[in-house]
Order: C-alpha cells, then sequence, then structure tokens
C-alpha cells in the first residue's frame, strides 16, 4: 500500500472559514491545513495527526475563530494522505 500526498484549495470567506475547517478535520484523511490571506501570506499552518480530539483541537479552534473574524477572505489549502 502505497500513501500519496495530494494538496487542494478552497477559496473562503471569514465567515465559511470554521465550517470550513471542521468539516475538513471530520473528513479524517486531512494532514495539514494552512490557512492564506488572499495576498498569499500565510496566516496559520496546522499539522494534524491521527487522533487529534476535541480538547486539543480547541485552542485551534479558537485561532481560527479568531481569524474568521479579521479576514473576509482567504484561502485553506489542504494536504491528505490517500492510501493506494
Amino acid at each position: 500500500m502505497v500513501k500519496i500526498k495530494r494538496e487542494e484549495s478552497f477559496k473562503v470567506n471569514g465567515e465559511e472559514l470554521l465550517k470550513k475547517f471542521k468539516e475538513l478535520i471530520k473528513e479524517g484523511n486531512v494532514r495539514r491545513i494552512t490557512i492564506k490571506e488572499k495576498t498569499g501570506k500565510v496566516l496559520i499552518d496546522i499539522p494534524l495527526t491521527i487522533g487529534v480530539v476535541g480538547a486539543v483541537l480547541a485552542p485551534v479552534l479558537a485561532a481560527v475563530g479568531a481569524i474568521a473574524a479579521l479576514i473576509t477572505e482567504c484561502t485553506i489549502a489542504v494536504e491528505r494522505e490517500i492510501k493506494e
């Protein structure tokens, strides 16, 4: 079995950011999430590992919520690990 890394990006506005972030975490195969402002500057880079649970994730969700309140448009870059 080979593990392949795949990257994809989503453009969202500040209101949708936290919702999309939570959806990506629930998918389970996401290994890294990077949030960038519309100019491309990285605001936060979050590595995710198997076993990340609510208590550990709470400060990260708070940070993403704070970013969502401050920006109007951003890009979420997602690194996934796919087994083939």
